[in-house]
């Protein structure tokens, strides 16, 4: 086990003076930093930043290192526009509790189950929800607790009161979508946002549902997985990962599925691994990931 780390994210208008003022918090407490990445988006006139130090000797407890760092920033000016400024702190030795939902389709629901065995990332898994009793098996072989609650257009509204309420019980950190193939309302997505999706093309292509059938009438040569955020609007939430593989005039919609599952496992699992290192920052509709 390495020692724990802090992690500080922070997205806030661009300014002389930044990465010295904010360094210099963690070096005035006697912080050790290990790993520093940056980016300023011109266009929108923001700089963005992912800072993470040794707790080991550093000055300050866990509990005081946000409001210590708040008044430091107001006291010296770090964020030129407060109302404007979003700063995150995380403990890399938190584990967060995971929910994955799924409907039909196991194989990223198997692919992040034998990611979390072979400890590719921290997290626990108590919860699986579908709204199909299909892939209970799974859930029973891996000692997951199952939860089914079908959905229909007529009890949407109060299944997913009752989905929220399962997330409650079981302190959900967070949601993966693992090929759960229904929509979640914006009501849903007000109380809960932290949820990502994968969603079976390079969004923004081919939006919704049959992505596949329709890039095999569209006659493309590249097919994509992408996983992002959920939103209110359908598979236009800010992205965290996407890649694509090549088809051929040979490939039936078959082999575009096929092909398409492998990639879909492999982006998810990425995306899923970013965010729980905490190096996925969001502004606006848009990501920065650092490495």
């Amino acid at each position: 086990m390495t020692s724990p780390t802090a992690t500080l994210l922070i997205s806030c208008p661009d300014h002389k003076g930044l990465v010295a003022k904010i360094a210099n918090f963690i070096y005035a407490n006697g912080g050790n930093i290990i790993h520093a990445d940056q980016h300023t988006d011109f266009a929108a006139g923001l700089f963005l930043t992912r800072l993470e130090w040794q707790l080991e000797g550093f000055n300050l407890s866990r509990d005081l290192i946000a409001p210590t760092f708040n008044e430091f920033a107001k006291r010296h000016e770090v964020f030129a526009q407060p109302l404007k400024a979003k700063w995150e702190l995380h403990f890399s030795d938190t584990v967060p509790r995971i929910a994955i939902w799924v409907s039909k389709q196991d194989h990223c629901l198997y692919d992040l189950i034998w990611r979390h065995r072979a400890r590719e990332f921290a997290a626990e898994i108590p919860l699986i929800i579908s709204n199909h009793p299909n892939l209970k098996f799974v859930a029973d072989q891996f000692g997951i607790d199952y939860h089914h609650i079908p959905v229909t257009k007529e009890n949407k509204v109060a299944q997913e009161t009752q989905q929220l309420e399962v997330l409650r019980q079981y302190n959900i950190d967070l949601v993966i979508l693992a090929k759960y193939m229904q929509i979640l309302s914006a009501d849903f997505v007000a109380q809960f946002p932290q949820v990502i999706n994968i969603h079976h093309s390079f969004l923004p292509a081919f939006v919704g549902a049959n992505p596949y059938h329709k890039a095999f009438e569209r006659g493309v040569k590249i097919i994509g997985a992408t996983a992002h955020y959920v939103t209110s609007d359908l598979d236009a939430g800010p992205i965290i990962e996407q890649d694509v593989v090549r088809v051929s005039h040979r490939d039936e919609v078959a082999d575009l599925i096929r092909k398409g599952k492998d990639l879909e496992r492999v982006v998810l699992a990425r995306a899923v691994r970013s965010h729980l290192q905490n190096r996925v920052l969001v502004y606006g509709n848009r990501t920065v990931v650092f490495e």
